[in-house]
């Protein structure tokens, strides 16, 4: 049974994140709260790990995996960023946004898009998960936890403990989140000279981008 991590929204007890991290490190796939909805992580170099995120998601290797970054800094170790993107970028994180990138060679095969080479990148503005990426010191590849055949994420921790309690290895509980998923950028057009195209409206406000 998924184990259940309920810690302080303000100051989570890095006793608990350690342990969620541990599990992580041993190919295990956690549902975690953000600054949108909950999204299921793993470990970015685990093949095993990728397959299980995608089929308890219900997507193949087409649908845009989104690597959770600690900062830019970060971010630009694993997406190509030019100068009009990075001010963009930098208008809008931390914050519900995912940006569509190409990804860099840091980026493994088989979690960049098969035929654009591309991959979502964010930097979420949520305490409880950023303190989980600073303990895990890497990025962590998420996608939003929205059930098969459905349309609607889920933000309740018990729920989703008693939903996927033989899926995922644990769920990280920091109070209730937004049922919204975040707003959804493509910047490759930018790398062109053309302009930012949104792939979905969610919770990020499209005027903090210009758009």
């Amino acid at each position: 049974m998924a184990q259940l991590f309920q810690v302080h929204p303000d100051n989570p007890q890095a006793r608990l994140l350690k342990q969620a991290v541990a599990l992580l490190t041993q190919g295990g796939v956690l549902a975690v709260p953000t600054d949108s909805s909950y999204a299921l992580v793993c470990h970015l170099d685990d093949k095993a790990a990728i397959d299980r995120l995608r089929q308890i998601r219900g997507v193949d290797d087409k649908h845009h995996l989104t690597l959770l970054c600690r900062d830019l800094r970060e971010l630009s170790l694993y997406a190509k960023v030019d100068n009009r993107q990075f001010r963009l970028l930098k208008a809008a994180t931390p914050g519900a946004y995912t940006f569509i990138l190409e990804a860099t060679k840091e980026v493994p095969r088989r979690v960049a898009h098969p035929q654009r080479k591309t991959i979502g990148l964010r930097v979420p503005d949520h305490t409880t998960l950023l303190a989980l990426l600073e303990i895990h010191g890497a990025p962590l590849l998420a996608t939003t936890l929205i059930p098969q055949d459905e349309t609607e994420p889920l933000n309740d921790a018990e729920l989703i403990r008693e939903r996927y309690e033989h899926q995922v290895a644990a769920v990280v509980d920091a109070g209730a989140c937004s049922l919204q998923a975040t707003t959804v950028v493509d910047l490759t057009p930018m790398a062109d000279g053309g302009e930012p195209e949104v792939l979905r409206q969610g919770l990020g406000k499209l005027e903090l981008l210009g758009l």
